[in-house]
């Protein structure tokens, strides 16, 4: 099975706690991603974040039951992830933002493969696209263009006293964005290039942090001068996606920014 080339990328932000109805929601996008015979699945556990108004989630240490923040990504074609979308997607996630943006597939490769695509650049193609546009139905409110934007800094970054990853979680909730998610890294370096790496029942300090955060352009646009301001070393990206917002009902809306 070959995908390389121009394909799609699909991210479902959730939570842990999320049941639809009695499995994690996380948990069966895997089984029927699996049962659809899409190329690939990854889910990525946070540490921290929010959607809409709900309470800011923290991994707690020694909890039997978490509330963190949950990624799923999926890679394949524009036309299989829009079948997954209508087939599942749309029934299984009652709560969350699910973005869609273009994924240049370089390499996919089996165990059994013995004449494995060559590993090469894309080329450039104006944002969104290979995007698809689909037909939303249920809890799904949304079909627009949006951004994402991924900070990239150290755990034991401050600001004023305060982890910095808390800080621009707190400032992006407050600002009314739809949502953020802070991962946490095992292992990396930065601009100073110093190797830090998770050792000793996770004693280190100075671990990677990305913090993604999705929503339209004009409100991420609000946040980057609150970034300019308290973020002195690091990287920070962003990307052109299409979001389908998900929300329970009207009430879970993030909360309007004065």
């Amino acid at each position: 099975m070959s995908i390389q080339g121009e394909q799609i990328l699909l991210r479902a932000y959730l939570e842990s706690a999320d049941r639809a109805p009695f499995t994690p929601a996380a948990a069966l996008l895997v089984r029927e991603a699996r049962r659809a015979g899409l190329a690939g699945v990854t889910v990525l556990r946070g540490v921290l974040g929010f959607v809409g108004r709900e309470p800011i989630l923290r991994r707690r240490a020694w909890s039997i039951v978490e509330r963190v923040p949950v990624i799923v990504e999926i890679v394949d074609s524009p036309n299989r992830i829009a079948d997954f979308v209508a087939a599942s997607v749309n029934r299984i996630v009652a709560n969350g933002i699910v973005t869609l943006e273009r994924a240049y597939v370089m390499m996919y490769r089996q165990r059994q493969d013995k004449d494995a695509d060559a590993l090469k650049l894309g080329g450039v193609f104006p944002p969104l696209a290979a995007v698809p546009h689909l037909e939303l139905g249920g809890h799904m409110k949304t079909n627009e263009e949006g951004t994402l934007l991924r900070v990239f800094i150290g755990e034991s970054d401050v600001h004023e006293g305060r982890p910095l990853y808390e800080v621009i979680v707190e400032r992006a909730r407050a600002l009314g964005l739809a949502g953020a998610t802070v991962l946490r890294g095992s292992e990396g370096f930065g601009a100073n290039s110093v190797v830090h790496k998770a050792q000793l029942l996770e004693m280190s300090t100075d671990l990677p942090i990305v913090i993604e955060i999705v929503d339209a352009a004009a409100k991420i646009d609000r946040l980057l001068p609150e970034l300019d301001a308290i973020v002195h070393e690091g990287m920070i990206t962003m990307e052109h996606v299409r979001i389908l917002v998900y929300r329970h009902n009207p009430e879970d809306a993030p909360p309007t920014a004065p």
